[in-house]
């Protein structure tokens, strides 16, 4: 028999398809024993979008579809009348103000049914600091954010919000994947080998890596780096035109998109993983990264520095402040230093490997990221 005090919660948010970081962390909510056996939960999939590439797009179909998802929404609010309503929203532009409508049917819809019932938003992306000064998304942000509870993914997300959320109602819950055991691959081979592994577009810092990548090879550092993701606005031809003309031919080649075991012998073979993004939240490819055990050298943009303790499992590029605007841009240069200073010593490169697999199994495992999570809500609930 159900205890009667189990907490109802009503989950709105986004599942695949299409797989991106925020569906595949609502998949693993969806699916885990952990959650599902601390809260009554009734799912809403709030995706809208069949495709990335569908993702931003609007149309009569995907309107009518969002004209369905609100009347579900209001249907299952009066049947379940939950204690927690969970929305997982976009943090600007125009899927903000689809996510604007969606959270305030949520309020009124609760408000008539369960009066004592909660509001949380648990933010996988970031964009409302950049926006803030726009006039109408300011007063559309200041109604967004009244009276709910927020999960951040990270302590440095939280200057995103500030302006509109007090610090009591915050709590953070760094994402996890799920765990498991790995091959112990013999890395002695010679030549440092790196990994990027995101969609190949401009803003994840392709273009700054590889000229990085010809500052090392004109100080004679060897190196192989291995390009791993989807062709974006990066396209094939281009990117082997630059790698050609910087005369990077032998040590690195691009290989499009690999998933399950393909994209893990990738990072077997990898000692360190780079990731100079202009922008990130809390990405989910550098906790894969740590968990099999490689240095990291990434951006401190959004929550990064939740990530990587930099100096100790890796190297942040880009100052000491988490970097939440959308106008930073990788220096080639000092990410290029710093990659020089882990490729030539190795046992710092292995040190910094082993102290992210510990800080891996220690906080962002599957494991415990539903221990963190099943807290939150019971937070936002006053339990």
């Amino acid at each position: 028999m159900m205890d009667k005090k189990i907490l109802s919660v009503l989950f709105i948010m986004h599942m695949p398809p299409p797989v991106h970081g925020a569906s595949m962390v609502g998949k693993l909510i969806r699916d885990s024993k952990v959650i599902n056996g601390a809260f009554e939960g009734h799912y809403i999939n709030l995706t809208t979008a069949d495709s990335l590439a569908d993702i931003g797009k609007v149309g009569f179909k995907k309107g009518m579809a969002f004209v369905r998802l609100l009347h579900t929404i209001q249907q299952e609010i009066r049947r379940v009348k939950p204690d927690v309503v969970y929305v997982t929203p976009n943090s600007a532009g125009g899927a903000f103000y689809k996510d604007f409508v969606v959270v305030e049917t949520v309020r009124r819809t609760l408000g008539k049914v369960n009066k004592k019932g909660r509001v949380v938003l648990h933010f996988h992306n970031k964009g409302v600091k950049m926006r803030q000064e726009n006039r109408l998304d300011d007063l559309l942000y200041r109604r967004f954010f009244k009276g709910v509870k927020v999960i951040l993914l990270a302590e440095a997300l939280y200057g995103d919000v500030a302006k509109y959320v007090k610090r009591e109602d915050v709590v953070f819950c760094g994402n996890g994947i799920p765990d498991f055991p790995l091959e112990n691959v013999a890395k002695d081979h010679g030549v440092p080998r790196l990994l990027f592994l995101s969609n190949m577009m401009a803003t994840k810092g392709v273009w700054e890596l590889l000229d990085a990548l010809a500052v090392l090879r004109g100080k004679g550092i060897r190196f192989c780096c291995d390009f791993v993701g989807g062709w974006k606005d990066v396209r094939p031809e281009e990117f082997g035109r630059r790698v050609e003309a910087y005369g990077l031919d032998s040590c690195v080649c691009a290989h499009g998109a690999k998933y399950g075991m393909d994209k893990e012998v990738f990072f077997e073979q990898a000692d360190i993983f780079v990731l100079p993004s202009y922008t990130e939240a809390f990405p989910l490819t550098v906790l894969e990264a740590m968990q099999h055990g490689l240095a990291v050298v990434a951006s401190n943009v959004g929550g990064m520095s939740g990530l990587v303790a930099d100096g100790v499992t890796g190297r942040l590029i880009g100052g000491n402040e988490p970097i939440l605007t959308m106008d930073y841009r990788p220096d080639p240069q000092e990410l290029a230093s710093v990659l020089e200073d882990i490729i030539v010593n190795r046992e710092l490169c292995r040190t910094m490997g082993k102290g992210g697999g510990r800080r891996f199994k220690e906080e962002f495992t599957l494991q415990a990221f539903e221990r963190k999570f099943v807290d939150s809500l019971r937070w936002v609930a006053g339990r």
